[in-house]
């Protein structure tokens, strides 16, 4: 289906990004509003036949204000992050949408996952991020509401999603820059947990093809790669996509956690463990999909996007010296 109307709040990051350029490349007349794009990200502007719309999606009115009488056969939000945020979608668009389109996360699975491959009928449990406990919390505000008003939603849980901006380790560029200096890195773990990278360009033809279904309302989807790494992997792309050899030093999540709490939430509550997704479901609505992108190839893309400007190249200092730290500890 082609032509639709979507309205998509955000439409700057790494996700979303590619997803509008593909909407608008699928056919549809796309609006995105935002507060203005992300200065400095580097990604590439909005295609020109976009609406832009300039409002703070947390102000409900001036949001009503920015779309004024205007409905949409769908919405995406990127930016819902508590049960308030959806509340406030629903309010907003309840009588002026056909498809409401709720980006979750994959975090929010039950972590660690008692078996593999991940489904959607996997449980939804989390107790160690707050942050998926939070989109947990606004799907089962959305499943609610679909069940007792048919609020036409439909949830999608990306799992790692990356562009050739996004550098996929805790601290970015810092990593690679310790590499190409010939330092030593920090995998948490042992290196041996598998990982699903999926490039914003693959997740966003299944995206898409999500659009304007009414066999999607009510129902959850994951979009993934197929293609689950060991994280020793994952460094060895980037490393080699850097043109070195990486000097890998394994440190416990547990003891990273310690160090530092905002990584050690991310570790403990979701890049500790194994996690390998069946995709099977959103296959269902769009037949033969798959990634198309090893991530071999999306390091290289990492890596010479990052060379093609200086600027881009920023190295989190603080980080760098826990690195430092944690790196004297557990070298062996």
């Amino acid at each position: 289906m082609t032509g639709l109307g979507v309205l998509i709040l955000g439409g700057t990051g790494t996700i979303s990004t590619e997803v509008v350029r593909r909407a608008v490349a699928a056919g549809h007349r796309v609006t995105v509003l935002n507060r203005g794009q992300s200065a400095g990200s580097g990604r590439p502007t909005l295609p020109p036949d976009v609406r832009v719309l300039t409002a703070d999606v947390r102000d409900t009115a001036a949001v009503r204000g920015a779309i004024g009488g205007q409905d949409f056969d769908v919405v995406v939000d990127f930016l819902g992050f508590v049960p308030d945020h959806v509340r406030c979608d629903i309010e907003l668009f309840s009588d002026r949408v056909g498809q409401y389109v709720f980006i979750s996360s994959a975090s929010a699975y039950q972590t660690p996952p008692a078996r593999l491959p991940v489904t959607e009928s996997t449980p939804l449990r989390n107790p160690f991020w707050r942050y998926s406990r939070d989109k947990i919390a606004c799907e089962d505000l959305l499943v609610a509401t679909y069940r007792e008003t048919g609020f036409p939603m439909t949830i999608v849980r990306p799992s790692h999603t990356y562009d050739a901006a996004s550098v996929p380790m805790d601290g970015g560029w810092t990593v690679v820059d310790r590499m190409r200096r010939g330092l030593p890195v920090v995998v948490p773990g042992d290196g041996t947990s598998l990982w699903t990278l999926t490039h914003s360009r693959d997740f966003a033809v299944a995206f898409v093809g999500l659009f304007g279904d009414a066999r999607t309302l009510g129902q959850a989807f994951h979009i993934t790669s197929d293609e689950a790494l060991p994280w020793n992997r994952i460094f060895g792309d980037i490393a080699r996509a850097a043109g070195v050899e990486p000097t890998l030093v394994h440190v416990p999540s547990e003891v990273i956690a310690r160090h530092d709490a905002d990584l050690g939430a991310g570790l403990l509550g979701d890049k500790a463990h194994s996690m390998v997704f069946d995709n099977s479901l959103v296959r269902t609505i769009v037949p033969g999909w798959r990634a198309l992108t090893p991530f071999a190839q999306g390091a290289r893309e990492i890596v010479a996007w990052h060379d093609a400007d200086p600027g881009r190249r920023v190295v989190d200092e603080r980080l760098d010296a826990l690195f430092d730290r944690l790196v004297a500890s557990y070298r062996d």
